[in-house]
């Protein structure tokens, strides 16, 4: 849509996080570009959503001006792991297109564990740090497929919709790129920020 509104899609949280507006223009060709794009499942066009708070929870920090169109593509919870690392093999072209592409989510996030204090469990510092090992030295599958490493998996993602959007991003990369890491910290016990930027 031309304007998508803010979306408050949480609950529990100061007054504060309800109050912000991001008022960034949509961009419907862009939109429009994506559907084509992805051939290998359905994409939908949604003129009611809008833009929740994946989206301009990293924008606002990003851009405070909200000066930049934003097209938010939404999550099939139902579908497997592989195929939102193959939607995102989908969308390489777009890096050469002027297309900026955020994932944005935790490595760790697990709110049933958290202590609300500046610290971090010993699962969750092995988890964090064996995603960032395994991004190095660019072995996706293990990502993928996180599910294998057991109990610090299912511990740091017992839900992955905020794991997901790394798997878009993986996708996105070509053989050479660099990868570097910032705000690489947990926090709450259960809460990794790792953040990374790929070229």
């Amino acid at each position: 849509m031309g304007k998508p509104k803010t979306i408050h899609d949480f609950s529990g949280f100061p007054q504060e996080l309800y109050d912000v507006k991001y008022p960034a223009e949509g961009s419907p060709a862009l939109a429009r570009l994506t559907e084509e794009t992805i051939k290998k499942t359905q994409v939908e066009m949604d003129f009611e959503w809008g833009l929740d708070h994946g989206t301009w929870s990293v924008l606002s920090r990003m851009f405070p001006n909200a000066d930049i169109p934003v097209v938010q593509l939404s999550l099939d919870g139902y579908k497997k792991p592989q195929a939102h690392y193959d939607i995102g093999t989908e969308l390489r072209s777009f890096r050469n297109k002027g297309v900026l592409i955020v994932g944005s989510g935790n490595m760790v996030h697990n709110l049933g564990t958290l202590s609300w204090e500046d610290n971090a469990y010993d699962w969750a510092v092995e988890f964090d740090e064996t995603l960032k090992q395994l991004i190095l030295s660019g072995d996706h599958d293990s990502i993928v497929n996180y599910e294998k490493f057991g109990r610090i998996a299912a511990q740091s993602i017992p839900t992955n919709e905020h794991f997901l959007p790394l798997l878009y991003i993986l996708a996105l990369k070509h053989k050479d790129d660099n990868i570097s890491f910032f705000a690489d910290k947990i926090t709450l016990g259960s809460i990794s920020m790792r953040s990374m930027k790929i070229g």
